[in-house]
């Protein structure tokens, strides 16, 4: 039998020839993250993309700037291609990040103006694969989306007026990250950063000075940042660990000493952990998310359940900042 050889080109061009076949054949390559469907970007001159209230009628108070957290699931375009984010100019994914920033404007709005962004944040589905590498390349389009919003935001504000920044879940993530890009002067005239179920790494206070632990309730330019969960061993990693630094936001403290909310729930710190570990409550209100939320931990609670200190704090704040600024 004669062998059949080919040199070094033909076995290249040999090789690629058989990748292409058998892509073909298996339904096409798979696309890289690149490829795939982006939805358009938002235009932060329209108030379409907004949801606002200006309720500082005397002009003494501050600004929120808040960051929603997540609220789609995949879905597919017309021609089928399954998308990984929010699409903004999708009414309905709108009205649903409006069910969570009105909630919260109902408190952190009271008597201050309050501005939340509509972005493209990235759905459930990419944080349930628990990879941070997957979720922080799609991360890169929601935090353009943040980026832009809060750059439209410094520019319609009196450059003195103080500010409050806040955000949930994904929406903490955002603000871990703007903390990380905001220049001096702008974080001069911030009041405190709450990052509400999400984590603050090790790493991310070492990439900004502007990242300062909060130590009780009365100081100003720090970050707050809490996750709850039932017991330790139910800390989900990819929203809460490694943690650098949790305040207990019941009694504002960092110690281990507890407080108690509701007449019924017990908070405290577990120390090495850096979470709220609470007991005499069972988050059943709140159903589990694929399985990995709401499973021994208090995900979904982050921003109502200490609604009332949350709001007690912010007034607290801001008039701790403008008596100190001003």
């Amino acid at each position: 039998m004669n062998r059949i050889c080919f040199n070094k080109g033909e076995n290249i061009r040999l090789g690629y020839v058989i990748t292409l076949l058998l892509c073909m054949l298996f339904s096409g390559c798979s696309k890289t993250e690149s490829e795939e469907y982006i939805p358009q970007a938002p235009d932060y001159s329209d108030p379409t993309f907004w949801y606002t209230e200006e309720n500082d009628k005397t002009g003494q108070n501050a600004d929120v700037f808040y960051i929603v957290s997540t609220w789609e699931t995949d879905w597919k375009t017309d021609s089928g291609e399954t998308v990984h984010y929010a699409d903004v100019y999708n009414k309905k994914h709108r009205d649903d990040m409006m069910k969570e920033i009105s909630g919260v404007a109902a408190y952190m709005g009271k008597d201050n103006n309050f501005y939340s962004p509509f972005y493209r944040h990235i759905t459930i589905e990419g944080w349930a694969t628990r990879d941070e590498n997957i979720i922080n390349n799609r991360f890169k389009i929601a935090f353009e989306d943040v980026r832009n919003a809060f750059e439209t935001f410094l520019k319609n504000r009196p450059k003195s007026r103080p500010f409050v920044l806040a955000g949930f879940s994904q929406g903490g993530k955002a603000v871990v990250e703007l903390l990380k890009v905001m220049p001096e002067d702008v974080y001069q005239q911030m009041v405190a950063a709450y990052v509400l179920g999400y984590k603050v790494t090790p790493d991310d206070t070492l990439a900004s000075t502007n990242i300062k632990a909060a130590q009780g309730p009365d100081d100003i330019g720090v970050t707050i940042c809490y996750n709850s969960v039932s017991d330790v061993k139910y800390i989900q990693p990819v929203v809460a660990a490694p943690c650098a630094f949790c305040i207990n936001p019941v009694n504002w403290r960092t110690d281990d000493v507890p407080a108690t909310l509701h007449d019924t729930i017990t908070v405290s710190v577990a120390q090495k952990e850096k979470v709220l570990v609470l007991k005499g409550y069972s988050g059943s209100e709140y159903a589990p998310i694929m399985g990995f939320l709401n499973v021994g931990d208090f995900h979904s609670c982050e921003p109502w359940l200490y609604k009332e200190c949350l709001e007690k704090n912010i007034k607290n704040r801001i008039e701790i900042f403008k008596k100190t600024r001003f």
